[in-house]
């Protein structure tokens, strides 16, 4: 039967495993729904992008469109490195 200082070694070592599974990992992109039912996409940079449905599916949309913009202006524009 395991000591009660094992015992609590356990417990501390699974809340900090939990911990660190709710988190991502540095640079991981992970989904979730806001409070207020928008999307909100976190890993990007230091603050979560937070839309609404409706807007992801425009944005969305738009996706060959970015991509062509982004490719014409790439000496325009920055890269975060």
């Amino acid at each position: 039967m395991p000591s009660d200082e094992d015992l609590k070694a356990e417990i501390e070592r699974l809340r900090a495993e939990n911990e660190k599974l709710k988190k991502p990992a540095r640079g991981q992109m992970s989904l979730k729904v806001s409070e207020k039912g928008g999307l909100s996409v976190y890993g990007l940079g230091r603050f979560p992008v937070t839309l609404y449905r409706e807007q992801w599916e425009k944005l969305l949309a738009m996706a060959d469109e970015i991509r062509n913009f982004i490719h014409e202006n790439d000496s325009a524009l920055k890269k975060k490195e």
